[in-house]
Formats: C-alpha cells, structure tokens, sequence
C-alpha cells in the first residue's frame, strides 16, 4: 500500500511538472521574413524634387511653343501667299511693245507661285504663254534646241531676258545697253551707284551673269 501511494504521488508529480512547461509554437517566423524599413524623405527633398520637376516641364512648355510658333508662322505665310491673287500674263504672240509687260507678268507670277518650281517647268510655264504670230516659230525652234541640249538656262531670269532680246524693239533696247556699258561709279556713294545701276539696266534685256558682269565692271575696282 505504500508502494502504491508512493507511485501514484510520483506519477502525479511528473504529470503536473510536464502541464506547467509552456507550450512551444509549432512554426516561430524568421526575422528575416520581416517588411524593410519605409526611407524617410526629408522635407528640403521633396521640394528640390518638385522644383527639379516645374523647371523640365516650363522647359519644354517652352520648346513646344516656339515650334507651334515657327509652324504657325509658315502655315499663315503659305496660306496668305496662297490667297493672293496673282494675274497670269496675257498670251503673248511676238509684237514687240506687248514684251515688257509680258516678261514682267511672268517674272512676278513665277515668284509668287512657282518660285520652287524647277527650272524646266518655269521655262514650259512660260512658253505655254507663247503663242500665234511669229512667236510660234520661235517657240518651236527653242524647244528643239532645248530637248537637244544646244542651248540651257541656268534660271528662268536668263530665258526671259531671252525672250525680250528677240521680241523688244531694237532701238529702245540699243540705247539701254549702250548706257549700261558706260555707267561708272565714279565719286558716287555705292549706294547711289546701285540704284542708278538699276534704272540703266531696267530694259536693257540683261538678267543674270551678263547683268552681275556689267555691274561689276562699272564699280570701282571691279574688273
């Protein structure tokens, strides 16, 4: 009987002792499972940020309205240049007091509409307008001599000056040339000389390098 009281106190002190350990947790989570720490900004960087960010955008704000600007400016340039309106010449058939209206006509339609044109399409531009009389020979034989290369422009200017060589009136044109070949500058000022070069060549049939030659001949210095 004692054997048994001592047993069962002994069993009851083991049972008792192994109810008061704390239970473990069956899964205990890493430290390393744990969020990061949030980086804390300071105030002066937001605002360096937010000033960094104002000055990109008026940049370009900037770059934007001045590209806008330059193609606004050109889209109403084209638009006025299109809606002006530029009288084509009247058909021209050879008389000789009809040339100078009929070489200025062209001269100014071709700078308003077909001043990017090619040159060869000018040029067909303004024979189309040469017609009847004795200026269709003419205007044959120029074609001919042109598909065959026997004779070039180098720009429009040089075939209208052309044009009023063959069709002026001789006398007038004779008496231009003669005074363009004396004009000198003299003691005048250049720019004296240049408009008084000018009024002298109006008329005279020189365009181009035959006019740019005799211009510089009468300068001082030119050669």
């Amino acid at each position: 009987m004692e054997y048994e009281s001592e047993a069962k106190s002994s069993t009851g002190s083991v049972l008792s002792a192994h109810q008061s350990q704390p239970t473990s947790p069956l899964c205990t989570p890493s430290s390393s499972s744990s969020p990061p720490p949030l980086y804390s900004m300071s105030q002066p960087d937001y605002v360096t940020i937010i000033r960094q960010l104002q000055e990109q955008v008026a940049t370009l704000t900037a770059q934007l309205g001045q590209q806008e600007g330059e193609g606004g400016g050109r889209r109403a340039a084209a638009a006025m240049e299109e809606a002006t309106e530029v009288a084509k010449p009247q058909i021209f058939d050879g008389t000789p007091s009809k040339v100078s209206g009929f070489v200025g006509a062209c001269r100014i339609y071709i700078r308003t509409r077909l001043k990017e044109a090619s040159v060869e399409a000018q040029i067909n531009w303004v024979l189309s307008y040469v017609q009847g009389g004795s200026a269709d020979i003419w205007k044959e034989n120029v074609l001919e001599e042109l598909e065959t290369g026997e004779i070039e422009f180098e720009n429009v200017g040089e075939f209208l000056a052309e044009i009023r060589r063959e069709f002026g009136e001789g006398d007038e044109e004779s008496v231009k040339v003669a005074e363009l070949k004396k004009i000198e500058q003299g003691g005048r000022m250049m720019e004296e000389f240049v408009q008084d070069f000018k009024r002298t060549a109006r008329g005279s049939g020189y365009e181009g390098q035959p006019l740019m030659e005799e211009f510089k001949r009468g300068m001082n210095g030119g050669s």
